[in-house]
């Protein structure tokens, strides 16, 4: 159904809601950070034009297609989960599910033109072209029928930190660094921290998934293992990064708030796995002190450069 003219601010305050604005920087800081690290952005116009158009893709049109077609698709399930409905997943009224397949259209499509032009036009076409068609296609891949990655055990966890994970690299890519095993390092630290923190997202889930028959990592080993996972790959994440050049090791340790917040529920059981949402909670906002610590090892990186 198409929305009608007096329901048009509704209907934007849907897409926006669904868009996750809590979340918009996970994923538009680390295609900015990496493009900014990796090239003199400002050296041209080029990259000036090239960072503004990444940055504001990747904040709003990439988590509307990320966020709004989750929404549409996962309405029935949603219904089940008491979650839905505020900054942790909008409850999408069915009236407004074709304006939002048709706006995550509308907002991507030119993006993406102007990426794979100005990466053509950066002389990075190819590689750049590659990792932007992997990130959208996990985006798509993660929620869409016929794919619903999210319902396919560890591959969920490898795909939600994809999304993620992927604006960093493609903003490497769009740059042409010079591939170093300790920024490699870097990036696998990153994805690590991605596969535990949609891990651990997945534990409160628990219940309502296996009542709507949606599988994740969680339904499938246990909301008390699953924990463990995103222990263990938090800690991980952060023994990566001490291999990993200034400001990598310095870097490391943003994961010890997370990997703190995930003890509480060492030995939760699948009954009481709804209790972790309290964590989760705790999670979205330990992103912001992370992101400034991760900023400040990046000015201390700029001025010893």
């Amino acid at each position: 159904m198409t929305a009608t003219r007096a329901s048009w601010p509704s209907t934007l305050r849907a897409l926006f809601t669904s868009s996750r604005p809590i979340s918009w920087v996970n994923t538009a800081y680390p295609f900015g950070a990496a493009y900014l690290l990796a090239t003199d952005v400002f050296g041209s116009v080029l990259g000036v034009v090239t960072f503004v158009i990444g940055v504001v893709y990747f904040l709003v049109p990439y988590n509307l297609a990320m966020y709004g077609i989750n929404d549409v698709f996962d309405y029935e399930s949603d219904l089940r989960n008491p979650r839905k409905g505020g900054v942790e997943g909008a409850l999408l009224d069915k009236s407004v599910h074709r304006t939002t397949l048709w706006a995550v259209v509308i907002t991507n499509v030119p993006f993406l033109v102007a990426l794979v032009v100005l990466g053509g036009l950066s002389g990075n076409g190819p590689w750049s072209w590659l990792v932007l068609a992997v990130s959208v296609f996990a985006v798509i891949a993660y929620s869409a029928p016929g794919l619903r990655f999210k319902e396919k055990p560890f591959l969920d966890s490898l795909t939600s930190s994809t999304h993620f994970v992927s604006p960093a690299i493609y903003g490497l890519a769009l740059a042409g660094p010079h591939w170093t095993g300790q920024l490699v390092a870097v990036c696998v630290a990153f994805f690590l921290w991605g596969v535990a923190s949609h891990a651990f997202g997945a534990v409160q889930d628990v219940l309502a998934d296996r009542a709507g028959g949606i599988g994740s990592v969680a339904t499938v080993i246990g909301a008390r293992a699953t924990v463990r996972l995103a222990f263990v790959a938090y800690v991980v994440a952060g023994v990566v990064l001490l291999f990993s050049a200034f400001p990598g090791p310095v870097a490391a340790v943003v994961v010890v708030p997370y990997a703190l917040n995930v003890l509480p529920w060492w030995n939760v059981t699948d009954a009481g796995a709804e209790a972790a949402n309290a964590g989760w909670k705790r999670f979205l906002w330990i992103n912001y002190l992370a992101g400034f610590l991760v900023t400040m090892a990046l000015i201390a990186y700029a001025f010893v450069r």
